[in-house]
C-alpha cells in the first residue's frame, strides 16, 4: 500500500488518530461514482492516501485526473449507459454512489434518479458487488419534503430494494470550502447589511463538516459491522438558519442584527438571491425549499461503529475560511458541469468548422511562460483586466435570465486546469505555456469557445526567438437565425474588448518572475 500518493491538488489528510478504524487490506477495487462532484473529489484523495485501488465513473473524461488522482482507473459514461455501467461495477469490491445534483430542474426529475439508481442496483447485482454506499439526506417520508429531499430517500429505498447490502449515511447541510450552502450563506453574511430572518430560516438544521462526512464515507468501508446498515450523521450542534447565519457572521468579524423579511416565495427570493450569489438561482431554489423542513438526526447509532470527534459549526467555518485564505480550495460545487452543458460537443469534436471565427493577436518579446502565466490569471475577483464592465453586464443578462452569470468566479485566483469554472465560461483544454480553451456556459443561441494561445513558432516551423504571437480567438457555432444575429450584434464589441485584453495580459506579465501554473 502506498501512503505516499502525490496529488496535484490535495486534500488535507485524515490522520489515523482522526478514524478510529483500520485500513481493510483485503478490500478490492473501489468505485466511486459522482467523482467529479464535490463529495467525490474530497473522498477519492483520502481512498488513494490509505492505499486502496480506485475506479472512478465519470461522464467526461479528463487527462487531468491522471495527475489529481494518480492510478485512478476512469471509465467513461453513467448509469444511464448500462454498457459502461457493466464495466464499471465489473471487479468492484465496494461501490460509492454519491450521484446527485442540485443543479439540475427536469419535470421528470425523480423519475431519472430513481431510474439512474435502478441501473446501479441491478447492475450491481448482475457484477456481484460486495457492497454499495450511498451518501443521503435526512428527512421523512411522510412529511411534505422538496423535490430533492424526497428524491434522496427514494433513491435510497430503490438501491436497498436489491441483493447488494447498502450502508446508507444521511447528512443535512454540508459544511466546507466551496459547497453550495457554504458559499450562499457567506454570499448573505457579506452582502446583506442585517441578518434576515423569514420563516423558512426558523427551521432546525444539523449540519456537518466536509471533512466529519470523509471520516464517515471512508469509515464504514473499514467497519465491516456498518454493511447494510442505515446511518444519520451531523455535527455536534441542532442550530436554526439564522442561528447559522448569525454565527457566520462573528466569523468574518461582522456586526449583524436580525431583520425580519416576509418571504412567501422560494421562487422569488432565490432569483433575486441569485444577483448578489455565487450560486446560481436554479441551485439557490432547492436549497431553499429545502429550508422549510427540520433536518435534524434522528439516531446516533453511528457513534457506536465510528467513535469521532467531529467539529462543530463554527469549527468547520473557520476551517473553511482558513482554506479559502490559503488558496487550497480542491473541490467546488461548480466542478459539475451546469445540467444545460452537460453534453456538450468539444470544438475540435465538431462535424463542421464553426460558423463564425474571430481572432486578434499582438507581438511580445515576453518569455511564453509569462504570458501564459498572465491569461491565466483573467476572471474572477480580478475581473478581465480590461472593460470589466462589458464583461460583467454580460453576466448580470445572463443571470437575469436564469444563467450562471459571472459570479461563479473562480476555484483559485492563481491556478486553473481541466473542467475548472472561470465565470461563465469552463476550462475545455489546458496546454502548458501555450493554450487555453474556454467553453461558454451562458445562455446562447449556440456554441460558443474562446481561445488563448501563445504562438513562438511561425508558419514554416521555425522558432521566433525574438518575439511571439499572444492570440485570442471566438468560435460560435449555430444553425439558427437567432444564433446569426446574436454574432453580427456582438461582432462590432470584438475589436474593442480583445484588443485591449490582450495590451492588458501583454503588460500585466512578468517574464522575470512568474510562478508556475
Amino acid at each position: 500500500m502506498n501512503s505516499t500518493t502525490h496529488l496535484a491538488y490535495p486534500t488535507i489528510p485524515l490522520t489515523d488518530s482522526e478514524l478510529p478504524t483500520q485500513i481493510k487490506k483485503d478490500c478490492g477495487t473501489v468505485l466511486v461514482t459522482g467523482a467529479s462532484g464535490y463529495v467525490g473529489g474530497r473522498l477519492i484523495p483520502v481512498l488513494l492516501i490509505r492505499g486502496y485501488k480506485v475506479r472512478i465513473l465519470v461522464r467526461k473524461y479528463i487527462p487531468e485526473y491522471e495527475h489529481i488522482w494518480p492510478n485512478v482507473e476512469v471509465v467513461v459514461g453513467s448509469t444511464f449507459n448500462l454498457e459502461s455501467l457493466q464495466k464499471a461495477l465489473s471487479g468492484i469490491d465496494v461501490a460509492y454512489y454519491l450521484i446527485h445534483s442540485l443543479l439540475t430542474k427536469p419535470k421528470d426529475f425523480i423519475d431519472k434518479e430513481i431510474e439512474s439508481a435502478h441501473n446501479f442496483r441491478v447492475t450491481a447485482e448482475q457484477q456481484k458487488v460486495n457492497r454499495i454506499i450511498y451518501l443521503g439526506g435526512l428527512g421523512k417520508v411522510e412529511e411534505s419534503l422538496s423535490k430533492h429531499l424526497y428524491s434522496r430517500l427514494m433513491v435510497n429505498e430503490e438501491l436497498r430494494k436489491g441483493k447488494v447490502p447498502v450502508t446508507t449515511l444521511r447528512a443535512a447541510t454540508i459544511i466546507g470550502s466551496g459547497s453550495a450552502s457554504y458559499e450562499l450563506m457567506q454570499n448573505v453574511t457579506e452582502f446583506f447589511p442585517v441578518i434576515p430572518s423569514t420563516s423558512y430560516t426558523s427551521t432546525k438544521c444539523q449540519p456537518i463538516s466536509i471533512r466529519d462526512v470523509r471520516k464517515y464515507l471512508v469509515g464504514v468501508l473499514e467497519e465491516i459491522d456498518t454493511k447494510g446498515k442505515q446511518f444519520d450523521i451531523g455535527g455536534p450542534e441542532v442550530l436554526t438558519y439564522h442561528q447559522m447565519l448569525e454565527i457566520f457572521a462573528k466569523v468574518l468579524q461582522k456586526k449583524k442584527k436580525r431583520f425580519f423579511i416576509p418571504l412567501r416565495s422560494t421562487s422569488i427570493a432565490s432569483y433575486f438571491l441569485s444577483f448578489i450569489s455565487t450560486v446560481p438561482a436554479t441551485l439557490i431554489k432547492n436549497l431553499m425549499e429545502g429550508l422549510k423542513n427540520d433536518v435534524i438526526c434522528s439516531e446516533n447509532s453511528i457513534e457506536k461503529y465510528l467513535p469521532i470527534n467531529k467539529l462543530n459549526f463554527r469549527e468547520a467555518l473557520e476551517r473553511a475560511v482558513l482554506i479559502e485564505k490559503k488558496k487550497e480550495v480542491t473541490t467546488r460545487w461548480s466542478d459539475t458541469y451546469h445540467p444545460l452543458k452537460t453534453r456538450h460537443i468539444k470544438l475540435d469534436e465538431l462535424p463542421e468548422p464553426p460558423n463564425f471565427v474571430v481572432s486578434y493577436s499582438i507581438k511580445s518579446s515576453k518569455k511564453a511562460r509569462a504570458l501564459f502565466q498572465s491569461i491565466c490569471q483573467v476572471g474572477g475577483k480580478k475581473g478581465w483586466f480590461h472593460n470589466n464592465w462589458m464583461w460583467r453586464l454580460r453576466g448580470l443578462v445572463d443571470r437575469i435570465f436564469l444563467g450562471v452569470g459571472t459570479a461563479r468566479g473562480r476555484r483559485s485566483d492563481q491556478k486553473l486546469k481541466t473542467n475548472d469554472v472561470l465565470d461563465f465560461w469552463r476550462v475545455e483544454k489546458i496546454v502548458q505555456n501555450r493554450e487555453l480553451l474556454l467553453f461558454a456556459e451562458m445562455k446562447l443561441p449556440g456554441l460558443a469557445w474562446l481561445k488563448f494561445e501563445v504562438i513562438d513558432i511561425d508558419n514554416e516551423g521555425v522558432e521566433k526567438k525574438d518575439y511571439r504571437d499572444l492570440r485570442v480567438t471566438a468560435y460560435f457555432a449555430t444553425s439558427s437565425l437567432a444564433g446569426s444575429t446574436y454574432w453580427y450584434f456582438f461582432l462590432p464589441f470584438h475589436h474593442f474588448i480583445f484588443e485591449g485584453l490582450l495590451k492588458q495580459l501583454e503588460a500585466r506579465s512578468d517574464s522575470s518572475d512568474c510562478p508556475s501554473n
